[in-house]
């Protein structure tokens, strides 16, 4: 199978995932709660990050067996990996983006730096940068998971 076959099938499955994992798997208390400081915030997002991933690893499993996408099992791991650290990254900034005081999570304080006045004017901004992200690791990880050792 070509690469690039390979990459857009698994790019395909995991922002699929990415988004029953994201809205449909996640809990609403996981939701209202990941990006609360403190034990709490860590453990809901944790939570929300372990499902997220399990549902990432179930649709390329099932994809791989049905479709021959003959995916290198160390890869995919790596993958999936980068794909669960990025999100939860990110997720910890929930219901900060409008911060931009030096107290605010490290991803918002660099999007500060560039994007203030659309986070503190548009109340999507922060929702569309978290998916922004999201979507531009999972490329990262389906390049990753793509790159079969047996082409």
């Amino acid at each position: 199978m070509l690469r690039a076959a390979r990459f857009a099938a698994v790019y395909a499955l995991l922002t699929a995932a990415h988004e029953v994992g994201d809205y449909i798997v996640q809990s609403n208390t996981d939701a209202q709660a990941k990006g609360k400081p403190g034990r709490e915030g860590a453990a809901a997002c944790a939570r929300h990050v372990t499902t997220y991933s399990l549902t990432q690893a179930a649709s390329l499993l099932a994809a791989n067996r049905a479709l021959g996408l003959r995916l290198d099992p160390r890869r995919t791991a790596a993958a999936l990996a980068l794909s669960a650290i990025t999100h939860y990254a990110v997720d910890r900034c929930a219901g900060h983006w409008a911060d931009d005081t030096d107290d605010a999570p490290l991803l918002v304080r660099i999007a500060h730096k560039d994007k203030s006045g659309w986070l503190k004017s548009d109340p999507y901004a922060g929702a569309l940068l978290d998916q922004a992200w999201h979507k531009g690791w999972v490329a990262v990880a389906a390049a990753i998971a793509a790159a079969s050792r047996n082409d």
